[in-house]
């Protein structure tokens, strides 16, 4: 099985592909599900809050081509051609995805605060009763 990166970086399907990958992606749902749940409970690690600083810096290099329009209501002509200006920018995305990650591992660890200040106080069956 490939993984999510490389999954975005495929070729674009066939139709026999998508509906395969549709197939694929439902009887996985589950399990990818519960993966998300359990990593819900743990610290991100660095390189995932980098990604998420990156994708952050992208969306305000995004904003500021396309000013008042919502990006998902785009044709897909439009949003191709600001994802090129955008792609053009990658420097920038560098300096303020840096400038970015203090702010989103301060944000995780108060995500994480919280999520153990949730289940202080409650014994152990109360708390894994109310986290379901």
């Amino acid at each position: 099985m490939m993984s999510f990166s490389q999954f975005l970086v495929e070729k674009p399907l066939t139709p026999q592909q998508r509906i395969a990958r549709s197939k694929q992606m439902k009887r996985l749902a589950p399990k990818l599900a519960m993966k998300r749940k359990m990593a819900a409970k743990k610290k991100a690690p660095t390189e995932k809050l980098k990604k998420k600083a990156q994708a952050k810096a992208r969306d305000i290099i995004r904003k500021k081509f396309i000013k008042d329009k919502n990006y998902n209501s785009m044709s897909y002509g439009e949003k191709i051609a600001v994802d090129k200006k955008v792609q053009a920018k990658s420097a920038a995305i560098k300096k303020i995805a840096k400038k970015l990650l203090p702010g989103i591992k301060k944000a995780e660890s108060e995500r994480l605060k919280k999520l153990k200040g949730d289940f202080k106080g409650k014994t152990t069956t109360e708390a894994t009763t109310s986290y379901k």
